[in-house]
């Protein structure tokens, strides 16, 4: 028959009911706050990767052809999205009259964002304008005849229609589709090409 060890308890030392009760709540609740405390974390890690909310009533295009062509291109309500276009692209800058639908839309294929505005939009909301994009390096601002909307912003594939230039929307279409990931060439040049745009 097995002899069976005995246990070694220190002397006088028993732990009370209340001192066990006590022992099992802290591993419980030390053991709850591990699982949260990851649950936590996981759930930070999921909502990392989803990536930025849509910009509201965004517009994406299917995927647009990069030819070049000699051609000038004759676009009306809205300012293209991509397609063929110039072998010379338009400089960035503020202009204030009508540039070459077909140089800035490779001005766009280098990750340009092209703001444009009714012809007729009052001098304040112009100025507004002027005022936001004012030395941003890829961003063409120009009036477009014929445009649908008071403001449209446009980058490759995709465009976003608004009713006023103070719309918050318009500052995060610049931030999110400057050299941003639409643009086939988002390193390309955006000046030493067509166009003087204001100082």
């Amino acid at each position: 028959m097995p002899i069976k060890a005995k246990r070694s308890k220190k002397p006088g030392y028993r732990s009370s009911p209340a001192q066990e009760a006590s022992h099992r709540w802290r591993n419980i609740l030390l053991g709850g706050g591990a699982v949260l405390g990851l649950l936590a974390l996981g759930y930070m890690l999921y909502l990392s990767l989803q990536g930025p909310s849509p910009i509201q009533d965004l517009i994406t295009y299917a995927r647009q052809s990069r030819g070049h062509v000699e051609t000038p291109i004759e676009a009306a309500g809205l300012p293209p999205v991509g397609g063929e276009h110039s072998g010379i692209w338009q400089n960035c800058g503020i202009y204030t009259e009508p540039v070459g639908t077909e140089n800035v839309m490779h001005s766009l294929e280098h990750g340009a964002v092209w703001i444009t505005y009714q012809p007729d939009l009052p001098e304040d909301d112009v100025a507004y304008l002027q005022d936001l994009v004012r030395g941003e390096s890829s961003i063409v601002l120009s009036p477009y005849p014929g445009l649908k909307s008071p403001v449209v912003a446009t980058a490759w594939e995709v465009q976003l229609e608004l009713d006023s230039v103070d719309d918050g929307r318009l500052n995060e279409f610049m931030a999110r589709y400057q050299k941003g990931p639409t643009a086939p060439e988002r390193l390309g040049s955006c000046v030493d090409g067509v166009g003087t745009p204001l100082p």
